[in-house]
Parts: C-alpha cells; structure tokens; sequence
C-alpha cells in the first residue's frame, strides 16, 4: 500500500513539492487540498521561506464558515520549495570525540546568535554554520573548556503568522517543519555540506555536537493553521485528534496540533530523522 514513483531525469538542484488530492472534509478528519503546494517530509533541504498570504491556508481566510470553507487559490510561490540534493561528503577519518557523560561539559547555543555580530567571523558566514566553523569561533569554544555544543533546533522553521503581523520573528526555532533539513537561513552557501563541514571542524577540535530536536508538533498549528506538509498530506496520520472530533485537534504542546507518533509512520519519520541527522 505504498504509492512511488521513479523520476530518472531529476538532478541535484532540482525543485520541487507535491501536490495532495482528496477529500477535504475537517470533520473527518481530512483537509487534502491539491491547490497547496507541500513540503516533502523527507525533503533534505528546502530553498525560500514562508511569505504570509491567505493562499497558505485551506480554507477562506475571514469565511464564517472558517475552516469548514474551501480555498483555491495557489500557495506555491508563498512557501518553501523542497531541493533534491547530492548527500556525498568525504568525512575522511572523522569521528566523534565520545567523551563520557560524567566528564562532559556541555555548552548550549544558538546558531545565529553565537556568530551574528562575531567581528572575526566573515559579514557573509555570521549567522551560520559555516561562522560556526570558522577557527575564531571554534578557539573561543575549546577555550571554555567544553566538551561539547548543544545546538538550539536547526531543523527548518518557520515564523509563526502571529509574529509576521507584528514584524517578529522566531528566534529559538522551536517551530518546526522540515525534520530532515537545515534551516536555510543558517546556510552561507545553501549547500548541505556546510552542516557536515561544521561537525567535521568541530569534532577535529575535540568537541561533540549534540542537536536539540522538537517532534512533538509542527509549524502548522491548529485547525485554523496554514496547509504546509503534513496537514495536506495525511492529517488524520500525521496529528492526534479527538475521537469524537476530527476537526480538532489535540494540542498537549500548547502550540496547536501533536505530532502523532502512535502512527507507525509518523514514528518511522521521526526515527528516519534521528539516523539522518
């Protein structure tokens, strides 16, 4: 029961995302809408951002009907697009350093924060994984003393509507939506080796890289979220919703949907996702 399809013209670099049809009945549980571009879940990187518009969403935005209305307008050029990458990187003889957890010190930080206004990291590398490489950078961490580096979520994020109306962002990237790809703006180049790089460099220096990972939802909060991925792919699959209501969802993380890992698939994802990274 699984649909494939093989595409042997499609290179690294090539964009893409998918296009869901179904029946779109919230009561059931099901918002399929073929008019939503969609992340692959599986995407490794994606190119672009979230442009807020009331395309984004399955339904009429301001309809009293709310998300039991149907939208048809196209949201393709207001949401990521997914990029099918080349994963070949020569790791050479890297390996962790495995330093036990009673003699680790870890130190936590935040991509961007860490090398934004570094004044020796290069203007077009600070906020990203390569500033995270750059020797300045690295000489300040084995400095300290530490034994590893706690990232805060590199996954792809996005800003939630709520701050885009008011001209803010996320910061902490708890707000996910690719779990197989780094968020774009901690890219210098776009390139996933940038990533393998910073982890090659770091685990050079003796420091272990540990990532703070959030499966529990996702970037498409409630029922009246936008329609990015998983939503129009499958939602009665991918989130937990009341048995006695599918239109709702069941929100345990206080940001508007869980993330269902009762589904075998959905805990298939999220264990993929651990061995990728």
């Amino acid at each position: 029961e699984i649909w494939h399809g093989y595409l042997p013209d499609v290179r690294p670099g090539q964009l893409y995302g998918y296009r869901v049809h179904g029946p779109y009945d919230p009561p059931a549980g099901h918002r399929f809408n073929p008019h939503k571009l969609l992340i692959d879940p599986y995407a490794k990187a994606l190119v672009g951002g979230i442009r807020w518009n009331d395309a984004l969403f399955g339904y009429r935005v301001g309809d009293p009907k709310e998300d039991l209305s149907f939208d048809s307008r196209d949201s393709a050029k207001y949401t990521y697009k997914c990029r099918v990458v080349d994963t070949a990187f020569t790791w050479g003889n890297d390996k962790a350093p495995g330093v036990p957890w009673e003699q680790s010190i870890v130190y936590e930080a935040h991509v961007r924060g860490l090398t934004m206004l570094h004044p020796e990291v290069a203007t077009e590398k600070r906020g990203t994984f390569a500033g995270l490489a750059t020797p300045a950078v690295v000489d300040y961490l084995r400095g300290l003393g530490i034994t590893a580096v706690e990232l805060l979520p590199v996954h792809a994020f996005v800003d939630e509507h709520r701050l885009a109306l008011k001209g803010l962002r996320n910061y902490w990237g708890y707000n996910s939506i690719g779990f197989f790809a780094p968020h774009p703006l901690y890219l210098a180049d776009g390139g996933l080796g940038e990533f393998k790089t910073m982890v090659h460099v770091l685990h050079d220096a003796g420091i272990e890289v540990i990532l703070d990972v959030v499966f529990n939802h996702t970037a498409e909060s409630g029922r009246l979220g936008p329609t990015l991925c998983f939503r129009g792919i499958d939602n009665r699959s991918y989130y937990r919703l009341p048995g006695d209501n599918y239109r709702e969802y069941l929100d345990f993380t206080g940001c508007g949907n869980s993330f269902n890992l009762h589904h075998p698939r959905v805990l298939q994802l999220v264990m993929d996702a651990l061995r990728f990274w």
